[in-house]
């Protein structure tokens, strides 16, 4: 049986995979589809990465392509994948599903598609978008197409009228984005979020994130503000401004709330919901100003990217109630996130809520780790250019643990 069983193949298998191999250490990764799989089959065509090509990297392996200030495609991120697997000699085994995990003699028992697989530790990799999350607001009838994020892939896909889009996340705001460049009526729910220039002060706002050591904030210090992070490497890559996509007729709407009768409403919460998002704005601003002027860094002001697009009439007063059938909206896509889903654990590493308990990915049962999730240990943990920090540390652990026993 093979000391270690990682289960997915997507960043954070195939960099734990890595370091128990520069170790030394004997391993299986288990993957129920592709490398990378979420990247090929639940990302929509158009979809761009949101961290530059020239930060884009895995332990050893940089991002090769021509443009170092663009941003990849979702396909060519899963390509990146499939690429690192070949060169860090990735033991996978594709098309294996785990469908259950709980200790056994000696180790762990991994009930799958290939039948119990036993083992001496663990390391659960299967990332943070695991269970599209769909609120139960409106019930499915067959003239409104309906649809998570995850299953949206082109304009053409949807049928012909206007869309509805729910959630002021990236997806949510990239995809409505391409929509409306596509002709596309569109009606954006906005909910809490955060959003940052793409460059300020010459350079994108994820080099200020490593350069300022943002990224090492560890999870003790998380801050509260947990919404969405605004952002998009689409069309080249820009600040994304709401009132911008109001401006081009976009209607924008507060929080999604119920649904009667194919009839939506709205909160009253669209102004202050944009007002957060200003708010990170600046204070991200503000945050590389003061580390610029304590190193004395030669950076040019940028006084451009504190002017904010002027609100179009109505704003104010936004609608609070949209007849969908009215409204000619043939489609619903609900961009509203994912959550976990561990219930296939029969291991106490969960709290009530279906959380793993853990420090710094190691929990309190000998030999079972997680990774790749966020704050896993420190911001950057759940990203390609900092998931490896995890493995390597968690690698060391299972070493460790292994010349103890």
């Amino acid at each position: 049986m093979p000391e270690t069983l990682i289960i997915g193949a997507g960043q954070a298998g195939l960099t734990m995979s890595h370091a128990l191999s520069k170790l030394g250490r004997p391993h299986l990764v288990l993957e129920r589809g592709r490398v990378g799989e979420r990247w090929r089959s639940e990302r929509w065509t158009g979809m761009h990465f949101q961290t530059p090509n020239a930060l884009v990297r895995l332990p050893g392996f940089p991002l090769s392509l021509v443009n170092p200030n663009g941003y990849a495609t979702a396909a060519q991120i899963a390509d990146f994948l499939d690429d690192y697997a070949r060169f860090a000699g990735v033991p996978v085994r594709r098309g294996v599903a785990v469908t259950g995990l709980r200790v056994g003699e000696g180790g762990f028992i991994a009930e799958t598609s290939d039948g119990p697989m036993a083992a001496d530790n663990v390391v659960v990799a299967t990332g943070p978008f695991q269970r599209p999350i769909v609120p139960p607001l409106l019930p499915e009838t067959p003239d409104i197409l309906q649809m998570h994020a995850s299953r949206y892939r082109d304009p053409r896909q949807l049928p012909a009228g206007a869309v509805l889009v729910v959630g002021a996340g990236a997806s949510g705001s990239q995809i409505a984005h391409e929509l409306m460049r596509a002709g596309r009526q569109v009606y954006f729910s906005v909910s809490r979020h955060r959003r940052a220039p793409r460059r300020y002060r010459g350079h994108d706002h994820i080099w200020w994130w490593i350069e300022t050591g943002m990224d090492q904030t560890p999870a003790a210090k998380r801050g509260p503000d947990r919404g969405p992070l605004v952002h998009t490497g689409a069309y080249g890559g820009g600040t994304i401004d709401f009132r911008r996509f109001a401006d081009q007729g976009m209607v924008l709407l507060g929080r999604a709330e119920r649904a009667v009768d194919g009839v939506m409403g709205f909160g009253p919460d669209l102004m202050d919901n944009l007002a957060q998002g200003d708010a990170a704005y600046f204070a991200f601003m503000d945050f590389v100003d003061a580390h610029i002027a304590r190193h004395g860094m030669n950076s040019p002001e940028d006084p451009a990217a504190r002017v904010l697009a002027p609100a179009p009439p109505g704003l104010e007063t936004p609608v609070r109630s949209l007849d969908l059938r009215v409204a000619g909206v043939g489609a619903v896509i609900w961009a509203t996130g994912y959550g976990f889903d561990f219930g296939w654990i029969d291991v106490p590493v969960l709290d009530g809520r279906g959380m793993p308990v853990h420090r710094d990915g190691v929990t309190e049962v000998p030999g079972l780790y997680f990774l790749g999730l966020p704050f896993l240990s420190r911001m950057s943990s759940s990203f390609l250019f900092g998931v490896g920090q995890d493995s390597a540390a968690l690698a060391a652990h299972i070493a460790a643990r292994r010349s103890d026993v």
